[in-house]
């Protein structure tokens, strides 16, 4: 008989997870995460707790224990299969054991199991790891602590992995969260914004360089805790250099000092005034049933595939003429709109946006390797640098073979990568831009789509950095052996960061200095940055750690390059650095066995999967976990550490996912902005007609009227929306900056006269008070 009082799962079975406390503590652009999961059993039996749960996918794991009663059991890294046979060993014997593994599809989903918890008894369970934190457009540093576990879909043709997971809603998640966050920084912190409720954040010191703010209580676990901090002066170049163990053998990472570099490229103004105005821009969108959920909880209609029309066709009119395009669509099955990608012209245009739409999330699962393979069959264009967008909600269960794929057609592309809605995986987003070169972008909560996106669309017309190398001018004796993989592309402001290994006597007042060097639209540029070698304190083993994850990152991508060579030599680094630096990896496992617990546990051992937030309201489900079968290779995914989930079972539709064409929902009516834009042409310019006096507030009389008696209506029309562009939109410029720009250009080739008069006319008309100088002309 199950005592059924206290927390409960949805088959009333009871629940030993209880809270779970998290502390981040983040240095400038570093942070180091304390996750603290609280268990007791009240059942009358022992009982296995089992929690699936996501992290950043960049994250270095590096310390879990467990303390039970007044015991406390630090883990071991080890060989994960060896982990695993140990910790079932263990549980067979009547032994407390504790294990955590990172999956073998994605290295942001982790599975901690938690073996023979006896009846009364309490355990606490200590994870920590390090983390590098992404400089948004806005210049701000984004932390997020993942909450939503999404449901993973498994092409068609993957091996089904047994599993049984129980979903509940997040408002009946049957355990606690409790999240603070300490700052600290050498410049002052302006700003902590969260898409979460939050405590008023607190200054710690006069100079306001040390902050602390917490998670206001009652947290819903419906999205992921999203944290963005600003600092006044931000993003400096800056070296760090990092002392090595002392215990640790001399010549080894983990026994010489490490320095990572933090370099800001600052390119030319020449160059950044002309953007590229070719290229072949290849959008690939997600239209899987996922993309119909809600993203934006005070506007109950917005969908991810609604707001990813309204940004395509952002896209599509800011494209120049001349240049090459296509859009694709996925699902279980996948569609393009051309044979091949085509010409930017007003025919082409046209056509494309009236596919965009009528696109809906009506295609099944979400099956991103079928239409990427296709991409990267298609000849790529002379003189015409292919750059392609990826907008997904990132619920694939093969994230490892989609970023190899792009790997492996990095010389022919670059990759730009948006994860749309909550529990997006972050390894697929950022090695999908890591790996092709380009930028990843996360869209959640209340945030817009189109700036974010178009902050991209102008990273990739910024010209291609080629050539790049780094050098190093450091004292006699000394010298650096780069751990981080080749730099293969650099942004406008965007942090590129270099780990090293320091070897030789690293003299304390000595200086070294790193040079980047790389071609920039066929000139020769360089960004350098002078370093003391004297170690920073306090930084404990930070940045050894995230330098030991950058190498085991690299060395598991060419692992997965060599596989059926039947070399095990790169799986054998992979495992002897992960025990070295006590890293986790995806050859490795943490495994604590409390061997002094006393008397053998006694009696059958019941299994206790922890629910998990869903967003379906229902619970899915397939057959329990075999033992030693210990992680699911693909087919289901489930549940958060610090919070929600899903799961996937099987190649069925994404969690009901498939849509009813028939019924495909009315089109709201554009707002104004959007309505403006849908009428430029692909050259740049607006017709004189009356949908677009209607989306500029006036009658077709009244635009008519004040139009210089000598000036082409073309001319005019096309100078009216960009005065109301400027007079009543500068609060998203950057939605429609490059369209503008072509508008400009597009009216400066005119070459006609009266451009004056017509600004003052079109300002008279608007009310506004716009500049000829602020409009380009």
């Amino acid at each position: 008989m199950v005592n059924c009082c206290g927390l409960l799962t949805a088959q009333k079975e009871p629940v030993p997870l209880k809270s779970i406390e998290v502390e981040l503590q983040v240095r400038d652009h570093v942070a180091t995460v304390v996750s603290t999961l609280n268990y007791e059993n009240k059942e009358d039996k022992p009982v296995e707790a089992v929690f699936v749960f996501p992290l950043p996918g960049d994250a270095a794991v590096c310390h879990f224990s467990a303390k039970v009663g007044q015991t406390h059991i630090v883990a071991e890294v080890k060989e994960k299969q060896q982990a695993r046979e140990e910790y079932d060993d263990a549980l067979s014997s009547g032994q407390q054991a504790f294990l955590l593994e990172e999956s073998d599809q994605s290295p942001d989903i982790f599975s901690l199991s938690v073996g023979s918890l006896p009846p009364g008894e309490s355990a606490s369970i200590r994870l920590e790891y390090v983390t590098e934190l992404a400089v948004q457009a806005d210049d701000g540093l984004r932390f997020c602590l993942p909450a939503v576990l999404n449901p993973r879909y498994q092409p068609q043709g993957s091996e089904d992995v047994s599993v049984q997971v129980t979903s509940v809603p997040a408002s009946l998640v049957p355990y606690s969260l409790s999240f603070s966050a300490r700052v600290s920084s050498p410049r002052p912190v302006s700003k902590v914004e969260s898409s979460c409720s939050l405590e008023p954040l607190q200054y710690l010191n006069t100079d306001q360089t040390q902050a602390m703010v917490k998670l206001a209580a009652g947290h819903k676990f419906d999205r992921d805790v999203e944290l963005l901090i600003y600092y006044k002066d931000a993003h400096q170049p800056t070296a760090v250099v990092e002392a090595g163990q002392a215990s640790a053998k001399p010549g080894t990472l983990m026994g010489d000092p490490v320095v990572m570099v933090s370099l800001y490229p600052e390119f030319p103004q020449s160059v950044m005034s002309s953007l590229a105005s070719c290229g072949e821009f290849v959008f690939l969108l997600d239209r899987s049933g996922s993309m119909k959920r809600s993203i934006n909880n005070s506007k109950q209609e917005e969908t991810p595939i609604s707001s990813a029309r309204d940004t395509l066709l952002l896209l599509l009119k800011s494209l120049s003429m001349g240049c090459y395009f296509n859009i694709y669509s996925f699902g279980s099955t996948f569609e393009h709109i051309f044979p091949k990608s085509v010409e930017y012209n007003e025919k082409s245009m046209k056509k494309a946006l009236k596919k965009v739409e009528e696109m809906q999330a009506d295609l099944g699962g979400t099956e991103i390797l079928k239409p990427l393979k296709h991409i990267y069959k298609q000849p790529c264009i002379p003189k015409q640098p292919r750059q392609l967008f990826v907008f997904t909600d990132g619920e694939v269960g093969n994230t490892k073979e989609v970023i190899d794929l792009v790997k492996k057609n990095a010389g022919s592309h670059r990759c730009f990568s948006f994860g749309i809605g909550e529990g997006a995986s972050s390894a697929l987003i950022n090695g999908l831009a890591k790996e092709g070169g380009g930028h990843a972008q996360f869209i959640t909560g209340t945030d817009r789509m189109q700036p974010k996106v178009m902050q991209s669309l102008r990273f990739a017309l910024q010209p291609a950095v080629e050539d790049i190398s780094v050098t190093w001018d450091l004292p006699k004796g000394v010298s650096a052996t780069v751990l981080s993989p080749p730099i293969t592309a650099i942004f406008q402001g965007q942090r590129s960061l270099i780990y090293a290994q320091l070897t030789g006597q690293c003299l304390e007042a000595a200086e070294g200095c790193v040079m980047v060097k790389y071609s920039l639209a066929g000139h020769p540029s360089q960004n350098q940055l002078h370093f003391h070698l004297k170690p920073a304190e306090d930084t404990g083993l930070t940045i050894h750690r995230l330098a030991a994850r950058t190498l085991i990152r690299s060395l598991e991508l060419e692992d997965r390059s060599d596989r059926g060579q039947q070399d095990e030599g790169v799986k054998k680094k992979v495992v002897e650095l992960s025990v070295q630096s006590g890293v986790s990896s995806s050859f490795t496992a943490f495994i604590a066995v409390n061997k002094d617990s006393g008397e053998s546990i006694q009696g059958p051992l019941a299994r206790r999967n922890i629910p998990t937030p869903g967003f379906y309201g229902q619970t899915l489900g397939c057959s329990p976990r075999r033992r030693l079968g210990a992680f699911p290779t693909m087919a289901y995914y489930a549940a958060p550490l610090n919070h929600g989930v899903k799961m996937f079972c099987g190649t069925a539709g994404k969690a009901s996912g498939r849509a009813d064409k028939a019924g495909a929902p009315q089109q709201p009516l554009r707002e104004p902005l959007l309505q403006l834009v849908s009428l430029q042409k692909a050259s740049g310019s607006w017709m004189l007609e009356a949908p677009l006096a209607s989306a500029l507030g006036k009658t077709s009389d009244e635009v008519e009227k004040l139009k210089p008696a000598s000036v082409n209506k073309e001319v005019w029309a096309t100078i009216l929306a960009l005065i109301w562009l400027h007079g009543f939109k500068m609060d998203v410029k950057e939605e429609w900056e490059l369209l503008a720009m072509k508008a400009a250009s597009w009216l400066r080739a005119q070459n006609g006269p009266c451009v004056t008069e017509c600004v003052e006319a079109g300002n008279a008309l608007l009310g506004c008070s716009v500049q000829k100088d602020a409009l380009g002309l």
